[in-house]
């Protein structure tokens, strides 16, 4: 299968609508951070607020008018109950990952955009709406970071030779599965941060390997996965296989998001 054929045939058209839908919910999330929000704790003990439904409801609305043909797969929706069936073609959305610090008050928190075929995350959006960021990400055709300077095209690296420059998630940065996991690496420097902003670092250069040992659903990783794949990057389950979707209960295993490898060489 060439890239060609493993992308929809319209796949640039239905990033740049992505990309605007993220952009947009974006400005929500920040109007409603600066004006003030209450935070609830669903029932499986994740909180969400205002921003999460407010930015949920306007992408979804915006891909279903946009492309009724494409079903949209939303968390906040799945979480109160709703149903659907992954098929050959679908939207994955998280509408504000990394509620937790969203709700602290840090910085690390995005919006998630993500296309499904054939099993694979073949186009994301992600913005980073605290940073004034959006990356986008066609897998066999690019990556890019659009912000206050413009478009820029990103390309994830091979790991310096002083060490891998590590980010982890927050949330489990005593998790004695990570210690476990890095020991006899040669590691240059190890940082923790929250949400997919991990795998924006990494595709565009600034971090070489995030291993997320965690929990993790679909939505989560379906737009940075495509992202850091369009840079050169890779995302993948513990048995070495790039990660897949359409899984039961859209449940992901652990994963680990790698820059380039060494025998890639650094060709964009």
């Amino acid at each position: 299968m060439t890239q060609t054929e493993a992308l929809p045939p319209d796949a640039e058209a239905l990033l740049a609508l992505a990309a605007r839908l993220a952009d947009e919910a974006a400005t929500l999330i920040n109007e409603i951070r600066d004006r003030g929000f209450e935070t609830i704790i669903k029932a499986d003990k994740s909180p969400v607020t205002e921003a999460d439904q407010a930015a949920e409801r306007h992408i979804l609305a915006g891909l279903r008018a946009a492309r009724p043909d494409i079903p949209a797969v939303g968390e906040e929706e799945i979480a109160n109950g709703a149903f659907a069936e992954p098929g050959e073609i679908y939207w994955l959305v998280d509408p504000l990952d990394g509620t937790r610090e969203f709700a602290a008050g840090r910085d690390d928190f995005t919006v998630n955009i993500g296309l499904i075929y054939r099993n694979r995350a073949v186009l994301g959006a992600m913005a980073l709406p605290a940073y004034g960021q959006l990356y986008t990400g066609l897998v066999g055709q690019g990556a890019w970071r659009h912000d206050s300077n413009g478009t820029t095209p990103i390309a994830a690296v091979v790991p310096p030779e002083n060490g891998l420059r590590i980010l982890a998630s927050r949330h489990y940065a005593d998790d004695p599965r990570l210690k476990e996991w890095l020991a006899g690496r040669k590691i240059g420097t190890l940082g923790n941060i929250g949400s997919a902003a991990k795998f924006a670092r990494v595709a565009e250069g600034e971090a070489d390997f995030y291993p997320r040992l965690g929990p993790t659903m679909e939505w989560d990783t379906a737009a940075p996965q495509a992202i850091v794949e369009a840079a050169g990057g890779h995302v993948l389950d513990e048995k070495g296989a790039p990660l897949r979707y359409g899984k039961p209960g859209w449940f992901n295993p652990p994963f680990l998001c790698t820059g380039r490898h060494a025998t890639e060489g650094q060709d964009a």
